[in-house]
Order: C-alpha cells, then structure tokens, then sequence
C-alpha cells in the first residue's frame, strides 16, 4: 500500500492539557475524535514516550483545548516541538487553570473540554485514552484549524512522535538554496530573499526558533 492515501483523512489540532510535576504541560495532538454519543466518549491518541501520556497515566484527566485557524503557529511550536519534562512549556502562552488543576489555552481557541479516563487500548507506539467529557465550554467561537490548513497555510510538520508522521521525502536538488528548521522542521526556500539575508532578528515562522537553529537542507 503506499502510505500517501493516508494523507486523504481528515484531522484537527488540539493541545492536550495535563497536571505536571512541578507546572502543568501541554502537548498537540492531532489524533481526537468522538467516539459515542450518549454518553459523550471522545478518545485521544497520545506517543508513549511523550511527557504528556506519562501524566495522563497518572492523573486519569486531560484537557483538550481545540485550535482555531487565528492560533499563532508559535503556539503550535511550543508545543509540538518540546518536552515538558524540563520545559515549562506554558510559560509564554496565555492560559487558564481550571479548578481540577488542568490547563486550557486562551490562544484563540475554539472550544475546550475537561476529559476524565475511562478506558486505554494499547498500541505498540502510541496509547489511545477514552475519555468522558466532565465539563467544557458553552459554545465555540471561531474556525477550527485543520491539520490540511497547518500544513499548507501554516507550512508546519509532524513531529516524529505524531500518529501522523511520516518522513520527509527526498527531493531532486533545486537552484534555490533550502534550510531547515532543526526545532520543527520547517523548510525557508525563499528564491528572491537568501537566509543569509534575513535579519539577525528573523524567527521561524512556526516555532519562533532564531537563525542559529536552522542548517541547510
């Protein structure tokens, strides 16, 4: 099967709140559907390796905060690109804190959800919660943001720990000069404007990197 007509579902992009060791964290995930409807079951697919399925395990709670189209790709950057085992990945991002101790992003977002575990499926990778919806909001505001419409319009990639990924394809030498990203992985390719022209103070569109983290391709 060539993997390409994978391509051809359709996902969101939400950030994943949880309660931390020492400040609550936050992941994207793009990989949360509804799973019944009476009661409302949702279930999310979060990496095995991620900070945020360890304290998901922990806790039995997690938020998701649903993205809008308005939120900054740095807030998709910060998110998406770190660890929250040494980063308090939050600190520049406007949020809230609900009473049960989980965050919600105030990043122009949709809508949010307070989600309590009722059940785990096993895969080798990834492990997929189903949860029950506790609380959320009154109405949603805005439209929410495609994985299709992160790709094309935010020009953002998957991160390998995303049920999503798949890797880079090898592209034919161009005349433009190509660098990469090496936070999250986007590609400037500009043939009217070389990298070495940008201003010192130039960032990432995605995650806010500066020029020193990007190499060339």
């Amino acid at each position: 099967m060539n993997e390409k007509i994978l391509w051809s579902l359709s996902y969101g992009l939400y950030a994943i709140g949880v309660e931390g060791e020492s400040y609550p964290s936050a992941c994207i995930a793009n990989t949360v559907f509804q799973v019944t409807a009476e009661p409302v079951i949702l279930a999310v697919s979060i990496h095995h390796d991620n900070y945020t399925h360890q304290q998901i395990m922990k806790h039995k709670r997690f938020t998701v905060s649903v993205l809008s189209e308005d939120t900054s790709g740095a807030v998709i950057g910060a998110l998406g690109f770190t660890t929250g085992r040494n980063t308090e990945k939050l600190k520049n991002i406007r949020y809230k804190m609900l009473q049960e101790g989980l965050p919600v992003l105030k990043e122009n977002i949709c809508c949010w959800m307070l989600c309590k575990v009722i059940q785990t499926v096993e895969t080798p990778t990834h492990t997929v919660f189903f949860a029950a919806i506790e609380a959320g909001s009154e109405r949603s505001a805005g439209k929410p943001m495609t994985y299709e419409y992160y790709h094309k319009v935010i020009k953002g990639m998957a991160p390998k720990n995303a049920p999503t990924y798949q890797p880079p394809e090898r592209v034919e030498e161009k005349s433009t000069e190509e660098w990469i990203c090496t936070i999250c992985g986007y590609v400037y390719s500009d043939p009217d404007i070389p990298f070495e022209d940008l201003p010192a103070d130039w960032t990432c569109p995605v995650c806010r990197a500066g020029k020193s983290m990007f190499q060339r391709k």
